[in-house]
């Protein structure tokens, strides 16, 4: 088995369970405990893990998620920038699912495209959807106070209902071996149904979001086109061979 793949056994696996015992990775990976422990100070070193007596936990802040009105004063010019770029990938007649967040927010004051169809699962787009005349869905389920995000299997149900031409979806971590992720599993759960409903993913984040990893996975980076302000020089090389990047 590749490195890579134990690597993502692990990650998995402490998604699943918080807590896992060296016994038990060995038994998963098929691998020495000497192999394993390699594998878990290497993740240890990349703050993906915290290393315990007798295995690994997850850290505490890889399922924390600041909130919608923390997210808007953080990054403003890079999301701006990006939110433009991506806005100059609609073309007119297309039917896009637009995730919640405040890139994708930024998103819609921005589209010059004619005659679009959103759908959504961000509460705060509505109203500036609305503003904008773009006919809008949004849609039903559990709403998450925090992100303003509509999420759970309600939501799930409803998308089911749609096919889309393009998404734009927000992330809190892409890395080259791990992919997109983001803190919530059930925020999780509806990006990756967007993804599998679309012609084309892309994935909007900042340069702060490159090299970080979050509790839940999206999905590998080749996926989807990364759009973003500036890939870190010392992460380009690794970043660009697995995904398209769209750079402003």
């Amino acid at each position: 088995m590749l490195t890579e793949e134990r690597y993502g056994m692990i990650i998995q696996r402490l998604q699943e369970k918080g807590v896992v015992k060296m016994q038990e990775l060995t038994e998963l990976l098929g691998a020495s405990e000497s192999t394993v422990r390699r594998d878990l100070i290497d993740l240890e070193s990349r703050n993906l893990l915290k290393r315990v007596h007798g295995g690994a936990s997850l850290l505490p802040h890889k399922s924390q998620e600041l909130g919608m009105e923390e997210k808007t004063s953080k990054n403003i010019q890079q999301k701006n920038s990006i939110a433009s770029l991506a806005a100059c990938q609609l073309l007119d007649g297309e039917c896009i699912y637009l995730d919640a967040g405040t890139t994708t927010l930024a998103m819609i004051s921005l589209i010059e495209a004619k005659n679009v169809t959103v759908v959504t699962n961000g509460l705060s787009h509505i109203e500036e959807l609305v503003r904008k005349q773009i006919p809008s869905y949004l849609l039903g389920g559990m709403m998450k106070s925090h992100t303003k995000a509509v999420v759970g299997s309600i939501a799930l149900q409803n998308m089911e209902n749609f096919r889309f031409d393009k998404c734009f979806l927000g992330t809190n971590g892409v890395d080259a071996k791990m992919g997109y992720t983001t803190p919530d599993p059930e925020e999780a759960l509806i990006k990756r149904r967007a993804h599998q409903l679309s012609g084309k993913t892309y994935v909007l984040a900042d340069s702060s979001k490159f090299g970080e990893v979050a509790f839940a996975k999206l999905f590998d980076l080749h996926e989807a086109t990364v759009i973003t302000d500036t890939v870190p020089e010392r992460l380009r090389q690794s970043i660009a061979s697995k995904t398209k990047i769209i750079e402003g």
